[in-house]
């Protein structure tokens, strides 16, 4: 049986790995969060994979707060690099399968096609900047490892997008939602399952990996698509806004090409509205 930890827990991905994770019998699962083990301790994360023999890590675990990140650079580089540094010579010592999250502000938005996994990388704010390092940590420590790109998460857990539009639309709100920004939701169940496939299918295919779900849109857009699923349209006033102001600067552009994805992993990636109807219909 294979053992599998899963850092970061409490956060939306784990949730969701852990909703999929309970009809998985033959995997013996650590799912642990920031209560349970400080990533940022080598110490902390020494003791857990000298504990048990485990056979992959999912690294969930990252400061997540664009915004924020502007003014605490240092935390966020503490932990979305300089962990990941840490966790990937720990793997590389145990024999561990690091699997590991990241994002596709690592791109700057200049491009107007989809952005493959060797296209330049030039973050815009320190958030981006802090999980390029991690990236590149991992690369150039351990050989067995899989890095996901991914976008725009959303699911049934913890705060995003999703979850606000749904809740404002019972406040009967006036929402000013960007046009600016174009890019691709991604279902963080989605996300899981593939994680849990590789897993369950001892793929080796390792490296470097863009998944979001399949198609483009703005905030805007995907605003309009919860609300129309879930038939709450009529009930908020949605109006597009290309000024959105934000302390960190985002990406006008960071669609993510999954090419390598479905050929190297045989991935189908659902499209991003079937994502969105699938998640409220499973909740709703």
């Amino acid at each position: 049986m294979k053992t599998v930890l899963v850092t970061g827990a409490s956060g939306q991905l784990g949730k969701c790995i852990q909703k999929i994770a309970a009809n998985e019998e033959t995997i013996d699962w650590l799912f642990m969060d920031s209560s349970e083990i400080d990533v940022t301790s080598k110490c902390d994360l020494e003791m857990c994979f000298a504990s048990k023999q485990i056979d992959y890590c999912i690294n969930c675990a990252a400061y997540t707060n664009v915004e924020k990140a502007e003014s605490e650079k240092e935390k966020a580089y503490k932990i979305n690099a300089d962990a990941v540094k840490d966790l990937a010579e720990i793997c590389k010592k145990h024999s561990t399968v690091l699997m590991h999250i990241s994002t596709d502000y690592v791109f700057d938005g200049s491009s107007n096609i989809p952005y493959k996994e060797n296209d330049r990388t030039n973050p815009m704010n320190v958030y981006g900047a802090s999980k390029l390092k991690g990236e590149q940590h991992i690369q150039n420590t351990i050989g067995y490892y899989f890095i996901f790109r991914t976008s725009w998460l959303y699911s049934e857990f913890g705060h995003n997008f999703y979850k606000t539009i749904l809740r404002k639309a019972g406040e009967n709100a006036t929402l000013n939602i960007t046009t600016s920004q174009k890019g691709t939701p991604t279902n963080a169940n989605h996300l899981a399952n593939l994680l849990i496939q590789i897993i369950k299918e001892e793929n080796e295919h390792y490296g470097l990996y863009h998944f979001s779900n399949s198609g483009e849109t703005t905030w805007h857009g995907f605003a309009e698509e919860i609300l129309r699923v879930s038939n709450k349209y009529e009930e908020v006033t949605l109006i597009e806004d290309n000024s959105y102001k934000t302390i960190a600067k985002r990406p006008e552009y960071s669609v993510l090409d999954k090419t390598k994805l479905e050929m190297n992993l045989e991935v189908e990636v659902a499209s991003w509205q079937d994502a969105v109807l699938e998640l409220y219909n499973y909740n709703y």
